[in-house]
């Protein structure tokens, strides 16, 4: 699928799933080399960037849902960038970049004659595509609020395996924002050399990097906060754990001694005190309720049933 904007001086071409016809037919508009344009024909597992006489091409690959929920994977856009012209191809259905020109068309409707540069529209689609990732981090930060309400209503046990998938899943995040770090700066940096964009473009370029440092900072400060809730999680279960060890243990205190008068009194020895007493039965029984009363009273003296 080939989308096409024309704006004034300029043009973006979008490629998605496109096949190898329409590589070639756009890398020979464009006078694309053909080493570009065997890149562009298959995916690219790393980030990448180059730079030619007169394009710098980029591969960068970003975090975004998945098809299962709670799952994180990664989109692969690959950039080109003239001085007249951005080609940008992925091979899926990119959201950020499908919003976009349905924003490009309507405003093409509204106001025909709005002057749009090639660096303008550049800043526009990597702004939206840290918008898109911000957005993924914020869906998944407010899992975090449930996640925190059920830990502190009894429910540790079962968040546990719930913050471990969400720190995962900002892992995987922050390990793609960081990953583009250098290629980026890179890639801005041969576009600034090149010239073709004016001195204006550095205001731009630093823009963009800031909008990727800015997403890496949200999401390094929300997989902090899992982290925290994590260890606070394992804190109230071990206090429980420790409660309910309290709690056996008291109790099986307070039983050895009734025990003990069970087993010396079911002797039935020579000489064993009651033997030969009709209430010898309800004797007993009133001997352990005084010592298990006494025993009550003492654990509860001592608020060691609190």
């Amino acid at each position: 699928m080939l989308f096409r904007y024309e704006y004034s001086g300029g043009v973006w071409v979008d490629l998605e799933h496109p096949t190898e016809e329409e590589v070639r037919k756009v890398a020979q508009e464009f006078g694309i080399g053909e080493r570009l344009e065997t890149e562009l024909f298959t995916p690219t597992p790393a980030p990448l960037v180059s730079n030619e006489s007169a394009m710098t091409f980029l591969v960068m690959h970003f975090p975004t849902y998945g098809d299962v929920d709670g799952e994180t994977r990664e989109q692969e856009i690959d950039f080109v960038v003239g001085d007249h012209f951005i080609i940008t191809v992925r091979y899926e259905v990119v959201e950020p970049l499908h919003r976009l020109q349905k924003l490009l068309e309507a405003e093409q409707l509204i106001a025909p004659h709005n002057v749009l540069a090639t660096d303008v529209l550049l800043e526009i689609l990597f702004a939206h595509l840290y918008t898109s990732v911000r957005d993924h981090t914020s869906h998944i930060a407010s899992r975090l609020a449930r996640i925190e309400h059920d830990m502190f209503n009894g429910l540790g046990r079962a968040t546990v395996r719930l913050i471990s998938d969400i720190s995962r899943e900002f892992l995987h995040v922050e390990a793609a924002i960081a990953n583009q770090e250098e290629p980026l700066e890179r890639f801005v940096k041969a576009i600034a050399l090149r010239g073709g964009f004016g001195k204006t473009f550095a205001e731009r370029a630093e823009r963009i990097l800031a909008e990727r440092a800015q997403v890496g900072r949200l999401v390094g400060t929300y997989r902090a906060v899992a982290t925290e809730l994590r260890e606070t999680n394992a804190s109230l279960l071990e206090a429980r754990q420790n409660e309910i060890m309290k709690t056996l243990t008291v109790i099986t205190f307070g039983v050895m001694p009734l025990e003990l008068i069970a087993l010396v009194f079911g002797m039935h020895a020579i000489g064993t005190p009651l033997e030969q007493n009709p209430n010898e039965f309800w004797i007993i029984l009133a001997i352990m309720f005084g010592v298990g009363g006494l025993m009550m009273y003492f654990f509860t003296r001592r608020q060691w049933l609190s």
